[in-house]
């Protein structure tokens, strides 16, 4: 097993397509790098979010990046489980982003999810940075397409319950969906735990197809 460490990151890009992916995906591993990382600029992008879920969302990415020193928090409004017919605009917003954000490492979605929202902006964002490292994060649905990641982060279970805690606490939205449970959560980190022999048991997984070093 080969080991990375990313201490000398300096900007990194987390882009969801609804509110609550990023903290699903990897809100474990943003709570980890913003502490190995005292200096990290993290831009945060959330492209659907409406109403209650839009203070959902703001409210929840100001919990997670409330101990980093930099930080730029976005919520769009595109229209959730639309998103391949209104991709030409969400290219218009990445082309834009492309100018104004330099990331040494970006968070998203997995081109292979079976969730037409995700897969277009796992799309976008290879087509978009073509010449960054891009790890794409998993989410645990009704459509079972958890595949075999290649990346694995070990977490500590403070920060496991930190970033269970605060997905439940900040998006009640969500509570009477059958999926979203604490189980939920704890049970994936530690399957992906079992599968990396993390020391405290649980981990958050990727998917990287293009790693140059």
């Amino acid at each position: 097993m080969i080991g990375l460490r990313f201490s000398k990151l300096k900007t990194v890009l987390c882009l969801g397509a609804h509110a609550d992916d990023i903290e699903i995906g990897c809100g474990g591993t943003i709570t980890k790098l913003i502490r190995e990382n005292t200096d990290l600029n993290v831009v945060w992008i959330v492209f659907s979010g409406r109403g209650r879920r839009r203070l959902e969302a703001e409210r929840s990415a100001q919990a997670f990046l409330k101990d980093a020193v930099k930080k730029m928090v976005t919520v769009k409004n595109f229209k959730d489980s639309f998103f391949p017919s209104q991709t030409a605009a969400i290219k218009g917003f990445f082309e834009q982003l492309k100018r104004d954000v330099r990331p040494d490492l970006v968070f998203t979605h997995f081109l292979e999810d079976r969730h037409q929202d995700h897969r277009v902006l796992s799309e976008l964002t290879w087509n978009t940075f073509r010449n960054h490292l891009i790890m794409e994060y998993e989410i645990p649905k009704y459509e079972g397409d958890l595949q075999h990641p290649n990346v694995f982060v070990p977490l500590a279970r403070v920060v496991c319950d930190e970033k269970v805690s605060r997905i439940c606490r900040f998006f009640q939205t969500q509570g009477n969906k059958h999926w979203f449970s604490e189980d939920l959560f704890y049970g994936l980190m530690r399957i992906r735990g079992t599968e990396c022999a993390s020391e405290e048991r649980f981990a958050e997984a990727f998917h990287c197809r293009k790693l140059i070093i």
